[in-house]
Parts: C-alpha cells; structure tokens; sequence
C-alpha cells in the first residue's frame, strides 16, 4: 500500500478529560515497528468498559486517551518480524495478548498471558507500546493508547500477538463484537462455567455481555434461564435469546436471591454475575444451590468495595470462579468467527444501533441511559 512506512493522517475519537465528551480530533498514526501492526478500523462496538476509564470514579487512568477494543479492521502494514498476519488480512485485535511463549500461554487452563497479567489493572497497563512509546500524536501531543487496541481511531497500530487473523469473508460490521462483549458473555457460560445439558441458570445484567451469557447457556442446553436487570425493558429482547424468566429486583418484596431459591427448589446450578457491584455478587451467590452451586463473575463495579463471603458459602459446597473474555485467545476467536458464519449463534440481534463514527458521543448516551445494547460504530 501507498501508506506503508508512512505516517497516517486521520479521525479519531480522543478522550481529553474524564467526565467529559470524546473530541473527534486529527491524529497522526505512525508506522508499526518491530512486532507491531497497522490496522484500518472499519467498525467498532461501544463497551462498557470503554466509559470506566473516563469516569471521574476511575483511578489510575491514563489521559489524554484513544479508547476502544472492540474492533474489527483490515491489516493496512506490517513491521519487522511479523509472521503471523500481513496487509489486507481481516483481523480483530484482542485486549488478551497470546505470546503462545510464556507459561500461561502454554497452559490449557487459562486464556491469559503474562504480558497481560504482569500489572495490578489491565484496563491501564497496555497505554504504551513494547518500547514505551505511543503511536498516536494529536496537536503536537502524544497520546495514549486503551487496551492495546485504540478501537475508536480510523488507523491504529497493536502488537502482533494482541491480533486474530479471521476469514476473508467474515463481516467485520458484526464480528466486531467478538473482539469483547460477546465472547466474554458467550464464554463465561461456555467455557468457564461449562454450563450443562439440562440444568439451571441465572444471569445478572443484561447488557452485552450478559445477554450472550444468555445465549451461551441456552447453547449449552440449560432448561431453566433466569434474566435479572432493573431495567425491565430489556425482558423481551432476553426472553427472544433464550430467557425463560425475568427478575426486576426493584419490583419484588424480598431479596432476588429468595425468590430464585424459591422458584428453583433450593437454587440454581449456575448463576453468571455481568454486572458487578457487592450486592449483585452477593445476590450470585446466594441464588445457587448448595452441594454444587457455580458462581461465574463477569462484571465490575468500580465504585463498589466487592465481595464480602462468610466461609460457609464455600463449605457448603459452592464454587466462585472469575472470567476475562470468556476463555478464548487469538487461537480461538477464529473459530467463534466460523461459527457465527455458520449460524451457531445471532450476533445481529445483540446490535441494536449502527452509527456513523463521528456520533460516538449520542452511541455513548444511549448507553449510559441504558437505550443500546451494542452500537457498532461504522468508519
């Protein structure tokens, strides 16, 4: 390509201030160096974890910043050394590296790598590249990257290893949504609970992620699913995915937890927190069964102190397991991409608003008021 070995001139969606709008600004995207790429961003999701970070509640957070990991593009150049991708291939860049070197890497228990677990918050710890140094320029500023990824730029440059090669033919405006809430939803049901043939199921939060835990137990064949949100205009889009009841804990008498007790003789199976905060965690596990009750958290509250769990929850026999994109890794996200191809599951009916890129800010307020599921924001 023309641009190759160039400095790229484009849009993106910079974040100068927390608590404030996204600047739809000109920024300057360098060439990749060694073991970096250059992607061309076609089509982005909006995440909710994309609006901690410029929360007031945040600590630690790195401004100004480029924002975004849920993306899908094309390879527009490549650095030295990299061997695994090269320009015009369609790829998702990933916030989970995969070095396939290091001793997570290499462990079939777990999708991590010690590139992304080696600090204490993995929403901050990949502002910079390898050599400490941001691709992104903006008014003579440098400016930091999110995830190692920096969705919401027209161009922007990852590591090798934090990229997953996908079909030709995949469509980049859908499976973008690969690239985080649904394979973290998806996957915490599928492969971190390993929700079973027959069983029962609770999910909280049905934003994103917890509608495709949704959809991930009703692949996994649970007979019973049980949909918990305040926001009770969600039930009919959770229900069509696979729900069988829907929870408001706002319009009950008594904890949400009793009642789904109540309504599964003595609690269920599995029970998938995706949306984070004491109360919710506590609700999760006191709403499975004891003798083998499984506790999948998914979501963070980031002003809430946690979980605080009497031992006997333990003894009696339940199980607390956390997850981080569900499981997969740049090995396997081509095979989620396939089975979407094939029909395995609907990625269409998690995207309720498509717009283009320079509305991000109206994608952001239908968010946060709770109006979206995904916005797939189009460059």
């Amino acid at each position: 390509m023309g641009t190759k070995g160039k400095v790229i001139k484009c849009k993106a969606a910079i974040a100068w201030e927390a608590g404030k709008p996204l600047c739809i600004e000109e920024v300057e995207v360098a060439p990749p160096k060694a073991h970096e790429v250059r992607v061309q961003i076609i089509a982005a999701g909006l995440c909710r974890s994309d609006t901690h970070v410029i929360s007031p509640k945040f600590e630690g957070a790195f401004l100004p910043v480029i924002l975004g990991h849920e993306g899908a593009g094309i390879v527009e150049s490549v650095g030295p050394g990299v061997t695994n991708v090269k320009p015009g291939d369609k790829v998702i860049p990933l916030y989970i590296p995969h070095c396939r070197k290091c001793k997570f890497c290499l462990s079939p228990l777990t999708n991590f790598c010690e590139k992304f677990c080696k600090g204490k918050n993995p929403l901050i710890e990949q502002e910079l590249m390898e050599d400490k140094t941001s691709r992104f320029t903006c008014k003579g500023k440098s400016i930091y990257h999110f995830f190692g990824i920096s969705a919401f730029s027209q161009y922007t440059v990852v590591k090798d290893i934090n990229l997953a090669k996908i079909d030709d033919d995949a469509n980049l405006e859908r499976v973008c949504l690969l690239g985080c809430g649904f394979s973290t939803g998806y996957g915490a049901a599928i492969n971190t609970a390993k929700v079973t043939p027959g069983s029962t199921c609770a999910v909280f939060g049905l934003g994103g992620v917890g509608l495709s835990a949704i959809i991930g137990c009703k692949t996994a064949g649970a007979s019973r699913i049980i949909a918990i949100d305040i926001n009770s205009d969600k039930f009919p889009k959770a229900k069509a995915l696979g729900a069988t009841d829907c929870l408001n804990p706002k319009e009950l008498n008594k904890p949400v937890q009793d009642v789904i007790v109540e309504m599964t003789n003595g609690g269920v199976d599995f029970a998938i927190d995706c949306a984070g905060g004491s109360e919710v965690m506590k609700a999760t596990v006191e709403c499975t069964t004891v003798g083998w009750g499984l506790c999948t958290f998914v979501g963070v509250n980031l002003a809430d102190k946690g979980l605080a769990i009497s031992p006997m929850e333990l003894i009696m026999g339940r199980t607390l397991k956390g997850t981080n994109f569900g499981g997969w890794d740049a090995e396997t996200v081509p095979k989620l991409v396939s089975d979407y191809k094939n029909g395995k599951f609907d990625l269409d009916a998690l995207v309720t608003h498509t717009l283009p890129f320079d509305k991000i800010n109206e994608a952001l307020n239908l968010l946060n008021q709770g109006k979206s599921i995904r916005t797939v924001l189009i460059f």
